[in-house]
């Protein structure tokens, strides 16, 4: 049987990690970011479009899986109001079953950049399928459950693919 948690038990066992850190107030000379142009530039995966269509992009092109790495890619699914899904970069692992990532273009932080802002997975297999997204104007978990495809890994699916390996011949020693 699969333990579920609740946003009252991650915040009793995390303390202050369940803390996320917002961006600042707008100001009118600062950038409007969209999740994926952050995304790009802050994981180095090079995908473009929409993000619900990175995950299906990212198939044979890079790795991809069910466990967060350090700069990874989480893909959520389109769903309800993310009728173009969500992308974010995973900034830190803080256990098995929690992450922080840094992502712009979230709820109320319209085309800002929201740093270290906790994720938890709620799926009842552990896998990553379902997650809630940590909400500062509630100073908890949102209320909302998200679907997600995954993790896409910097590392691209096939590392040797057209890549010609070469030797010489190695000097003896003097």
């Amino acid at each position: 049987m699969t333990k579920r948690l609740t946003a009252a038990a991650v915040a009793a066992t995390l303390g202050l990690f369940a803390m996320g850190v917002s961006a600042p107030s707008a100001k009118a000379d600062e950038p409007y970011w969209q999740c994926v142009t952050f995304a790009r530039m802050f994981s180095g995966i090079e995908i473009f479009g929409d993000a619900s269509t990175w995950w299906t992009q990212a198939q044979n092109r890079f790795q991809t899986g069910q466990r967060p790495r350090t700069g990874s890619v989480l893909a959520f699914e389109s769903s309800g109001r993310m009728s173009r899904g969500h992308v974010a970069v995973v900034s830190e692992v803080l256990t098995d079953r929690v992450i922080r990532v840094t992502h712009a273009n979230w709820g109320g932080s319209r085309g800002k950049v929201e740093e270290n802002v906790t994720v938890v997975d709620v799926s009842d297999a552990g896998d990553w399928t379902a997650v809630k997204v940590w909400y500062n104007p509630i100073n908890d978990l949102g209320t909302t459950v998200y679907p997600t495809h995954g993790f896409i890994y910097k590392a691209p699916q096939h590392p040797n693919e057209g890549v010609l390996m070469a030797s010489a011949p190695v000097a003896p020693a003097p």
